[in-house]
């Protein structure tokens, strides 16, 4: 069984190609920040409050007096916030489709289906000038969400399914550095002397369709998910081949008798759907769990740092806060590394503590750096260093770990229906933290982080009090420990049978 943990080539290609789509995610999160300057101008120019006369003498004189017109008209304003908002409820409203996509035609052909979403909300960003700009941004940022939103949830699905074991957390954590690395790619070319510009900004948008095409020529090599294979669609041989390509020369019986119980479990109930998951009181404790790891992530305040971390380092007085931005990408992507290379050693449930409760202190800091600011200048660099210390603990363990760990907590059933709700959750929070977050900074100001350090504070103690380990362990084992303490349940035969579904499956 030994050469059956093997990391081979096809595995490392299948995740590899996977995870493109968690790239274009992170790529379309944070391009729309940088160039929205350049982007108003040519809304307001659509939209009939910037002449193209204004724009012209703009271009050739160093006074703009006229630009903050267009910046605060409540025109402008609403069409770019919607611009910027429509991205997540594209994403709420897919997210609860990913088990439906996953389970038609396989977890690689629907990767692949979904592709053609992401080249269309590409193209129709890439050609914004050829119509209404505001209309044609809108339009491809409201498709572009809405694959993002499948795409969010096929990913760690898909890794889950293909993963060793003992490398599941690692290569679940990969969704999320290439969440990151979209990000910090995002930002590094949409600096106004490479593509936020008024030449380039819809090269700039369009290019979020880019991974899709490199995906789409690269998914077809792509074994598909050996428990899908076995257990949706009860084909054993077909199964094993998979195996044998994910893993090396190796027995795979072990690995298909386990899914052989998982299946024969799967067959005598009916499939969980998302309204039975709610409602079943089994499955209540580690729904409980998934959705507050998904809301510890969102409402953590870390959206709110990439929005307010320019206008921070303003005030620390950094000449150049677009490169101070970007340097915050990088730590973001240099800890998520560091996740990747501890999750399978250290746990979770440890490195989900440890990210929180030192996103904890360094939000305390963050406002106390802030309030301080004007009366001792060496607090800027108290400031700006916090902002650094929250983001590389977010990285370390409440970034990445909830987009995986769902796929621990649930059985083959249950798992696409927990996945969707887990992202609905995570897009609607995102899309709330979105909208509210401008109005919560000004009614705040330097003390909207201490409403952060509350939360995070709550999302510990939960953490601490809740979440059991989920490192190297079994799908039986992590079920027990949520069925400790709940002896009633056996009195009620509808959820003894549910109980006895969940004590035969096996490793998640």
């Amino acid at each position: 069984m030994e050469s059956g943990k093997q990391l081979t080539g096809t595995l490392a290609l299948a995740v590899f190609t996977s995870t493109l789509g968690s790239l274009q995610y992170g790529y379309s999160l944070g391009v729309i920040n940088a160039p929205q300057k350049v982007i108003e101008k040519y809304y307001g120019q659509s939209l009939g409050v910037w002449s193209e006369r204004a724009t012209v003498l703009s271009g050739n004189s160093t006074e703009e007096p006229d630009l903050s017109v267009v910046e605060r008209h409540p025109a402008v304003v609403m069409y770019w916030s919607l611009s910027v908002a429509i991205f997540s409820i594209g994403g709420m409203l897919s997210s609860f489709l990913v088990g439906f996509v996953g389970d038609l035609r396989g977890r690689v052909k629907g990767m692949l289906m979904v592709n053609v979403l992401a080249v269309a909300a590409g193209l129709l960003m890439g050609l914004a000038r050829m119509w209404k700009p505001h209309i044609m941004v809108i339009s491809g940022r409201a498709v572009m969400g809405f694959y993002c939103g499948l795409t969010s949830g096929l990913v760690p699905m898909y890794i889950g399914e293909i993963a060793p074991k003992a490398y599941r957390g690692a290569l679940g954590t990969l969704h999320q550095l290439a969440i990151v690395t979209g990000i910090l790619i995002s930002q590094v070319i949409g600096l106004d002397f490479v593509f936020g510009n008024d030449d380039m900004w819809p090269l700039l948008l369009g290019l979020s369709g880019a991974p899709a095409v490199l995906q789409s020529f690269m998914l077809p090599l792509c074994p598909e998910s050996p428990r899908y294979l076995y257990i949706v669609l009860g084909k054993e041989q077909e199964a094993r081949k998979s195996l044998h390509r994910l893993k090396g020369e190796y027995d795979p019986t072990p690995d298909l008798e386990e899914m052989r119980r998982e299946k024969e479990e799967a067959d005598k109930e009916p499939r969980v759907s998302i309204l039975s998951l709610i409602r079943s009181s089994v499955y209540r404790q580690q729904l409980c769990v998934a959705l507050m790891m998904h809301l510890s992530q969102q409402l953590s305040g870390i959206n709110a740092i990439f929005y307010y971390s320019t206008d921070i380092f303003t005030r620390a007085g950094v000449s150049q806060p677009v490169y101070a931005t970007i340097g915050v990408g990088v730590i973001n992507t240099v800890f998520t590394m560091v996740s990747v290379a501890l999750v399978d050693k250290a746990g979770r449930r440890t490195l989900t503590l440890i990210g929180l409760g030192g996103m904890c202190f360094s939000a305390i800091a963050m406002t106390v750096g802030l309030k301080l600011q004007s009366e001792y200048s060496w607090m800027s660099y108290v400031s700006m260093s916090s902002i650094f210390l929250f983001v590389s603990f977010f990285e370390i363990g409440p970034g990445p770990i909830p987009w995986f760990i769902v796929a621990e907590l649930f059985s083959q059933g249950p798992r696409p229906a927990a996945i969707a709700l887990a992202g609905c959750c995570n897009w609607t929070s995102n899309f709330i933290i979105g909208m509210t977050f401008p109005y919560i900074q000004s009614l705040l100001d330097s003390y909207v982080f201490i409403l952060f350090a509350v939360l995070l504070l709550g999302f510990t103690v939960f953490i601490y009090l809740r979440v059991p380990e989920t490192k190297g362990k079994t799908f039986e084992e992590i079920a027990a420990v949520f069925q400790k303490g709940r002896k009633k349940l056996a009195q009620d035969p509808k959820d003894a049978t549910e109980l006895q579904q969940l004590k035969t499956s096996t490793d998640a």
